[in-house]
């Protein structure tokens, strides 16, 4: 799940992180109260939305009046941003931050993630902060630090060392490193943190260590034990396919193809994409309904995908083990009677009481294709789509 800038901030706050004043606002007269409230000369309007690359698209300006903020204010509330990862559609600004502006001096770039390979927290550090981290990688990766972080021992004085000596901050600046990483790991480790993201990082021309912008995710997994953190989110931000899949505790995530995929096992759902791209067709999903699916939750599913107007036609892949591909018949018959088919739809079924799901579907009066396997299914599915095309 992630959250806003300012949301984020207003949690490392907590943990003592040195971030600058700033107030969410929701309309142009609480933009312009914050920034008297904010007190001059310089203040920064902050669209606020879940992507980065809102500077690039016009979404922070540096002003230097109230008259001005109350201009930014207009111009971007209610207005769509597009940045590269807000893909072509972008997104609307609802919400916005004014903060007080700063005096910097030096930019740099520091991340927490978890390190799945090495089962450690990572630290990730540039003296190239404000640029796009991607681009650093692939230009420059000698320029980018990455300091494993055992969760036994937590922060230690010869992390804080590697990584200053990687910023090049001298002893006064180290000394508040050492504190504010403390506290980074702190906020991190106990708020179940997926992804904390610093850019810029910042050193103010009288020599202070800020965080001038916060981008933070959190495990899913673990948000049943952070109730404050479920208050935080904002559905406006979310793809609504995606908010009806987590009502169901369905893995969903909207794609740009135009075959939709419901399978069970992320591991078969990522096979399941790839071989659609290998037949020359783009995924519109990736859905697994997990290993224990009831009826219901296979019909939500059928019913999330055929509500995307991008789907052309569905790929139905099941390997029953734990799940039955019985109760994934039941499911889609039910699904297909309420909502209809108005797409071509495959369905390969493989595994436990495989012959009586193969039976229901037969049965059912439905117009579906068996799949023998997962490549005829595929091969099926994009050879109907063309058709129908």
């Amino acid at each position: 799940m992630n959250i806003h800038e300012y949301q984020a901030k207003a949690v490392l706050r907590e943990f003592g992180v040195p971030v600058p004043r700033g107030i969410p606002a929701f309309s142009v007269d609480e933009a312009v109260k914050g920034a008297n409230e904010l007190g001059g000369p310089v203040w920064v309007v902050k669209a606020q939305i879940h992507a980065g690359g809102r500077g690039k698209a016009g979404g922070v300006k540096v002003v230097k009046s109230v008259d001005d903020v109350k201009k930014e204010a207009t111009r971007l509330l209610g207005s769509t941003l597009v940045t590269h990862q807000t893909g072509p559609k972008g997104k609307q600004v609802n919400r916005l931050y004014i903060e007080e502006g700063s005096a910097i001096d030096k930019e740099f770039y520091l991340s927490m993630l978890v390190d799945r390979a090495r089962a450690r927290v990572a630290i990730v550090v540039s003296t190239e902060g404000g640029m796009d981290i991607e681009q650093v990688a692939h230009d420059t990766p000698d320029k980018i630090i990455t300091v494993p972080i055992d969760v036994a021992t937590n922060i230690c004085p010869h992390h804080v060392r590697t990584i200053s000596k990687a910023l090049g901050l001298d002893a006064d600046l180290q000394k508040q490193a050492s504190s504010l990483i403390t506290k980074l790991y702190k906020a991190f480790t106990e708020k179940d943190m997926a992804l904390l993201e610093v850019n810029p990082l910042v050193v103010t021309k009288d020599k202070k260590l800020i965080c001038l912008d916060a981008k933070v995710g959190f495990d899913d997994n673990a948000l049943f034990r952070h109730p404050d953190v479920v208050a935080l989110r904002d559905e406006t931000e979310e793809d609504p396919k995606e908010i009806e899949a987590s009502k169901y505790d369905l893995n969903y995530v909207a794609l740009d193809g135009s075959i939709g995929c419901m399978v069970n096992g992320a591991g078969l759902a990522m096979a399941t994409m790839d071989i659609i791209k290998l037949y020359g067709m783009e995924p519109a999903n990736f859905l697994d309904v997990g290993g224990s699916a009831s009826k219901d939750k296979v019909a939500a599913a059928f019913k999330i995908i055929t509500s995307d107007p991008k789907v052309k036609g569905i790929l139905v892949n099941i390997f029953g083990g734990i799940m039955k591909c019985d109760v994934i018949a039941e499911g889609v018959v039910a699904a297909v009677k309420e909502v209809g088919l108005k797409v071509p739809l495959v369905v390969r079924l493989e595994g436990t009481n495989v012959e009586l799901g193969k039976k229901i579907i037969k049965e059912s009066g439905l117009n579906v294709t068996s799949g023998d396997d997962l490549d005829d299914a595929a091969q099926k599915i994009v050879a109907a789509v063309k058709k129908a095309a």
